[in-house]
């Protein structure tokens, strides 16, 4: 046990964790903030206020949007919110994804009445969820979801999708997107864990910011950039009992620990904006959690962005949380607590109830030009002032063949191979092969909620030139050579005399399951074992004798054992998104070697959900961690071999450092990519450590036959933890190196 007297301080700008080196943390320049104040000056308590309210386009609406009916604007309504109430900012669509060029004229009419209609020609500030691209714009590029972005490892692709997400929302005239989430995703029932990267504090972090920087660029005012949203500070992903917005219990050591730092990553990377977590921590609603939001955010993280509510989360604090006695209370908490602007979003609620406290004097004017000030900074920075129209120049960056080869090689790269008996993958373009399941023939499968509509579900809204896992491959090997029964829906077994005949007939059996498209609360389930229909299904099929291959298309890991041992390969596609069924039979058929791996621990069972970087405690049963696949895990068509880890120096200082080299070879017989990661055990602490935590990786293309060396930089930072005080800590000590098999071992003096 070490001793309190040995501690060490990490140096400050560390507040929760080891970090992207580059920090581009969004600051308020001279300029901008003497155009703030002086527009400031000029403004009306009213039109203050005003800016501190966000409206759903559905309040300025005549028409919701959907397959039958055309959305159209109120444009009463819309002046009614811009002139009378002032409203700073406007989100999301009405039910359904619009044309490039519907959005064009929203837009547009939009800026109309904001610059010529207004006595200061203040811009409202438009935002929208585009999580996998501009997922609410006819026909944009929809990449994979964040989970599968992680499971590529691959920090280039993270920037690049970022890059062009960007480029596609602004040709839309959205400048500002919610997202990423950087929520950590350690509990796989919750429904949003595929908006996630994944259950490591150093893997999100690093992916998210590389999205960030990607989307954000050196100015978020460029033509083809826009304003991130970090969502959603902070501990919404970690519930309990695993459903949406229900409460999290989360210890501040705990919290600074895991749930932080991928917060503190996001701001470093320059995000501007952050949206609050919808439920609780420890019995707080962070809507009201005037130590989060104000004390950590602001005076720890330094964070001078502005904050926006989730959606209608501050009246919930009175309708749901009861920690507000009345809806003019709950206002007044969350101002107070550090709220900038409410997503009210269905009224103007909010406007007039604020206005009602500012005047009595229960919120000071000084919390309101903090708020507002913090609002038109970001607005400046975005050049809405100065150039508030729509750049038509910008349709040539939208879908273009080099954004759709980019979702492609993402796609593949996301795919994960957890089994391959025999070596049965990659199949022969010459075998008769039987496609089945409910995920088979669906591209809304791949592609999961907020994309076209807000859950993700209507089928008939796709893009009918895409291809689903079935399409893809008849494509791939001839229509002659397939046949197809769904066999079973998600919960509901049919046709399966037809199925078992037709397995009989083939070669081979390729079986999609999974899960419906879904978002949110609606998705919220109370058991991660896949349906028993589903279930039921595949052992069926299995029993006719033919090799199976079971592709699983899910946003969070369903529990498969009991048919893991009839399968002889197993495919986890996750939500690959749009280009998702093309990259599943590259991979299929040899076109592509997979270099997928989990980002996420993937349970074996119910209650079996421990992550990775469990606690010695824990390993009281040798099976305790005895997960289906652990977290990295992921298959090759190539073997790849490890060998001569270095470590440069074996003593390091609290200011030294350690360089950790290691030699990679592809011994196998075709080109292949593999993630090298180096994990690192602190062997003891004055708080339990974990058994071995992800410091670096790094992801490699080698031919066969073809060797590199790797080479990772170690710091006290990255060896830093939560002490018993709740701060951040470097202890000396002995500090085991590992990668894949190989280990070594330093020691860091005080």
């Amino acid at each position: 046990m070490k001793h309190s007297h040995y501690l060490l301080v990490v140096l400050s700008f560390f507040l929760f964790g080891f970090l992207p080196d580059k920090s581009d943390q969004f600051k308020v320049d001279p300029e901008t903030a003497a155009r703030v104040k002086e527009l400031l000056s000029k403004m009306t308590l009213e039109e203050k206020v005003g800016q501190m309210t966000q409206v759903t386009l559905e309040v300025v609406s005549k028409m919701e949007g959907t397959k039958d009916q055309m959305h159209e604007l109120d444009l009463d309504k819309l002046r009614e919110a811009i002139t009378k109430y002032h409203v700073g900012s406007i989100l999301n669509v009405f039910n359904v994804a619009h044309s490039l060029d519907y959005w064009h004229s929203i837009i547009t009419e939009i800026h109309n009445i904001s610059s010529s209609e207004t006595r200061l020609g203040i811009p409202v500030i438009y935002g929208i969820d585009a999580i996998h691209g501009a997922n609410y714009t006819k026909n944009a590029t929809l990449f994979p979801q964040a989970i599968n972005i992680a499971s590529t490892w691959n920090k280039d692709f993270a920037k690049e999708i970022g890059a062009i997400t960007s480029a596609e929302t602004k040709a839309s005239g959205i400048p500002w997107n919610f997202y990423p989430v950087m929520d950590i995703g350690r509990q796989p029932l919750w429904p949003r864990l595929w908006e996630t990267f994944g259950e490591d504090v150093h893997l999100a972090s690093e992916m998210g910011a590389a999205y960030i920087r990607g989307a954000q660029g050196e100015n978020i005012g460029d033509h083809n950039k826009l304003a991130t949203c970090l969502k959603h500070f902070v501990g919404y992903s970690f519930p309990l009992n695993g459903l949406d917005r229900t409460p999290a219990w989360i210890s501040e050591r705990m919290l600074r620990e895991y749930f932080l730092p991928t917060f503190e990553a996001g701001i470093r990377a320059g995000s501007p904006t952050i949206m609050v977590n919808s439920g609780e921590v420890d019995g707080i609603p962070t809507h009201s959690d005037h130590y989060l939001l104000t004390e950590v955010l602001r005076g720890e993280l330094k964070f001078e962005g502005f904050v926006v509510s989730d959606w209608e989360d501050i009246i919930r604090l009175y309708e749901r949380d009861r920690v507000a006695d009345s809806p003019k209370e709950a206002v007044r908490l969350s101002v107070m607590a550090g709220v900038d602007m409410s997503m009210v979003p269905m009224d103007f609620s909010f406007y007039h109830v604020l206005l009602e406290l500012v005047n009595e004097g229960s919120v000071p004017v000084k919390r309101i030009d903090e708020a507002v000030s913090r609002i038109l900074a970001v607005k400046f920075k975005l050049g809405l002032f100065d150039n508030t129209f729509i750049n038509d120049k910008l349709k040539s960056e939208f879908a273009t063949p080099k954004s759709n080869q980019t979702n492609l090689l993402a796609a593949t790269e996301s795919i994960i191979l957890t089994k391959n008996a025999n070596n049965l993958l990659p199949l022969s373009k010459k075998k008769k092969i039987f496609v089945t399941g409910p995920t088979a023939n669906m591209l809304s499968v791949m592609n999961g909620g907020w994309t076209i509509t807000w859950q993700g579900d209507e089928e008939l809204l796709y893009p009918q030139e895409e291809l689903t896992v079935l399409e893809a491959i008849a494509k791939k090997i001839g229509k002659e050579n397939v046949s197809y029964s769904q066999g079973t829906d998600f919960d509901n077994m049919k046709d399966l005399n037809k199925s078992l005949e037709e397995a009989r007939k083939a070669d081979v059996v390729i079986l999609c399951l999974g899960e419906p498209a879904y978002c949110e609360s609606p998705g919220n389930i109370s058991d991660l074992t896949l349906d028993e229909a589903q279930i039921n299904y595949a052992q069926k099929i299995a029993s006719v004798g033919k090799p199976v291959i079971l592709i699983m298309l899910q946003g969070r890991p369903r529990l498969i054992n009991k048919i893991v041992p009839e399968m002889n390969s197993i495919i986890i596609a996750f939500l690959p998104g749009m280009k998702g069924g093309e990259a599943i039979a590259d991979i299929i058929f040899g076109d592509a070697n997979p270099s997928g791996k989990l980002p996420v621990t993937y349970p074996r069972f119910p209650n079996g959900n421990t992550t990775y970087d469990y606690k010695p405690i824990e390993e009281f049963d040798v099976n305790y961690y005895y997960p289906q696949w652990p977290f990295g895990f992921g298959l090759s068509y190539t073997k790849f071999e490890y060998s001569n880890l270095v470590l440069d120096n074996k003593t390091i200082s609290s200011t030294g450092s350690v360089e950790i080299s290691v030699d990679l070879k592809n011994t196998g017989s075709i080109a292949g990519k593999e993630t090298v990661q180096l994990y690192i055990c602190d062997l003891y602490g004055s708080v339990s450590r974990p058994n071995k935590q992800l410091k670096g990786f790094e992801k490699i293309s080698l031919l066969p036959g073809e060797s590199k060396t790797v080479k990772f930089m170690i710091e006290a930072d990255h060896l830093s933890f939560i002490g018993r005080d709740n701060k951040r800590i470097v202890e000396p000590g002995e500090f085991n190196v590992m990668i894949d098999y190989l280990e070594d071992t330093f020691v860091m003096t005080k």
